[in-house]
């Protein structure tokens, strides 16, 4: 009876997690290890030194986030279009992971292509899908680093690679001495792996729940929201004052976060481009 059970329900979980996160199982299992990108975070080939230390943001700025574009064939399913809501008080944008669907590199050069069109910079953050079928050489030698800051005076961003479903004990020693030195400073985490799902079903959320807890704990009291995707779905929480913030994917939704910041606070909506 048990194994009757068994080859019953793992098809189906299996069958879930697929569908839910539209995985590529060869391709996941071709990826790299979250070692390798660790040893080149200090390799920068696309953002310039001046979008990595930019002028204060100051003190009332928007910017967008928008994740899970996932360019496929240089298809970036209207990501082009996204020039058009720039106006003057967004001075950033940043897309959560899986920016492509397996990491081509005519892909890669797509999003660069659009992302130097915006005006304003842009920054990538690496899901699983853009590691695919170790193509992490392609995002090295295009892009570089998974794992930044990003110092914009009144605020700080800090980028982590989640791309393997888990950020690794050197990652998160790093993230906890970003977090204390960001003293008087806002600060926004962005990543690709959500912490949080909606449902027993959702097999989106990370390998260690130790990890997850430590990062919780290391963000609390000192972050004001972490940013990701992944999960195809619009999940919002809050814990210990932290608001995590999953979207969309841009794909099939066209949809972006607009998120407004002043000295009261931030606040954010979701839009269509």
């Amino acid at each position: 009876m048990v194994k009757l059970l068994f080859k019953i329900i793992a098809p189906l979980v299996c069958a879930l997690f697929i569908c839910a996160c539209d995985v590529d199982l060869f391709g996941f299992f071709g990826s790299n290890d979250l070692s390798e990108r660790w040893r080149e975070r200090n390799r920068f080939n696309f953002l310039s030194a001046a979008d990595r230390s930019p002028s204060s943001f100051g003190d009332n700025y928007s910017f967008i986030v928008i994740s899970d574009t996932h360019i496929s064939n240089g298809d970036a399913h209207g990501l082009e279009k996204l020039k058009d809501v720039i106006s003057g008080d967004i001075k950033f944008v940043v897309i959560t992971g899986d920016i492509t669907n397996n990491g081509q590199r005519q892909d890669v050069r797509k999003f660069i292509e659009i992302a130097e069109s915006l005006g304003v910079p842009c920054f990538p953050v690496a899901g699983n899908h853009d590691i695919y079928f170790g193509n992490w050489q392609v995002w090295k030698e295009l892009i570089g680093s998974t794992c930044y800051r990003i110092d914009g005076g009144s605020a700080r961003l800090l980028i982590l690679d989640s791309a393997n479903a888990y950020f690794g004990a050197e990652q998160l020693d790093w993230l906890e001495n970003e977090l204390k030195s960001a003293a008087g400073q806002r600060v926004f985490v962005f990543s690709h792996v959500n912490l949080f799902v909606e449902s027993p079903v959702d097999m989106q959320q990370f390998t260690s729940t130790r990890e997850r807890a430590r990062i919780t704990s290391l963000l609390k009291g000192r972050c004001d929201a972490m940013f990701t995707g992944h999960v195809h779905k619009r999940i919002i929480r809050e814990a210990g004052g932290v608001k995590y913030i999953s979207l969309e994917d841009f794909w099939n939704n066209s949809t972006y976060c607009l998120v407004s910041v002043s000295p009261q606070g931030f606040s954010w909506e979701f839009k269509k481009l």
